[in-house]
């Protein structure tokens, strides 16, 4: 019995546990099996962390190795390979993750962000779009528009399309996604109370801070999410909290619209959110992620 279920889990047979073919307790067998099969699949999973970066007047993708970056060749969602140049960490330019066509984000997916009022949390995921020039990297500022008295941060994981998703179940979903990053949804309060559509609350240009960094191989759905303005931490949820898990998401989102590698889902918020000034710093932690930084500044 338990050679079958290693044959149906695809460990080959030079692969079987010696243990398996000596005359031990059944219980003790059953105990032994499952920490094989646990140590197996841990190995399976592989975490690995990319930058999209600029270096002198190259931009490319690297596989982030300590401090530093080891570049790639080929396509980053296809076939790629490392190669022998490397660079500093600290002496590259972090870039946007990808070169999104779409960026999709979520609206009440944490209850925390709901608040004490009435309202329900949403049946399906309430998904909006974002506009992909509104995406800034590590490092660039943040700008307050004229005609908007009340800009809010908000932390955000961020899922990362890998291949091609159109009605995909749910069961699998994870297959589409390549890893995950930091995201910080800009919002505009008054423009989103005001307006009938989000198009400016959300999607002004500097709204959508992104990166530095994508990994693979993590559970998406149980990382620390924080956020820090000017060194306090104002936002600290995990993502197993959310309404809406990433498989839910992707799922839901590519039976309305097709996903394509490269694309952005910016999953919600938790907890409650406070104006931005002029000045001010804020940084997205994400567990086995990174952090994103920008700086506060107000338009000219």
């Amino acid at each position: 019995m338990c050679l079958h279920l290693f044959r149906t889990l695809g460990v080959n047979s030079h692969m079987t546990p010696k243990f398996l073919h000596q005359p031990i307790p059944l219980l003790v067998r059953s105990f032994l099996v499952l920490l094989f099969i646990e140590a197996a699949l841990a190995a399976d999973t592989k975490v690995t962390k990319f930058v999209r970066f600029q270096a002198g007047d190259r931009i490319t993708y690297g596989v982030v190795q300590g401090d530093r970056v080891r570049e790639i060749s080929g396509d980053l969602f296809g076939s790629w390979k490392e190669t022998d140049k490397t660079h500093a960490l600290s002496q590259v330019k972090p870039l946007v993750p990808t070169q999104p066509g779409k960026v999709l984000a979520l609206a009440g997916n944490y209850r925390s962000h709901l608040g004490t009022s009435d309202r329900l949390p949403p049946k399906n995921p309430e998904v909006f779009f974002k506009l992909p020039s509104c995406l800034i990297p590590q490092g660039a500022d943040v700008v307050i528009p004229q005609g908007s008295s009340d800009v809010h941060y908000e932390a955000e994981m961020v899922i990362v399309i890998g291949k091609r998703a159109k009605k995909v179940s749910r069961e699998n979903a994870l297959q589409y996604v390549f890893g995950v990053t930091c995201g910080n949804d800009i919002s505009a309060r008054d423009w989103q109370k005001g307006d009938v559509q989000w198009w400016r609350a959300k999607g002004t240009d500097t709204f959508g801070p992104c990166g530095p960094f994508i990994v693979s191989g993590l559970n998406y759905d149980d990382l620390l999410l924080q956020l820090r303005l000017n060194g306090e931490v104002k936002q600290r949820q995990r993502t197993r909290d959310m309404l809406q898990d990433a498989s839910s998401i992707v799922s839901f989102s590519s039976h309305h619209v097709t996903l394509e590698p490269g694309d952005l889902i910016y999953t919600g918020t938790p907890g409650q959110t406070t104006a931005l000034k002029p000045g001010d710093v804020v940084e997205v932690e994400l567990e086995g992620v990174g952090v994103l930084k920008n700086g506060v500044v107000a338009d000219k």
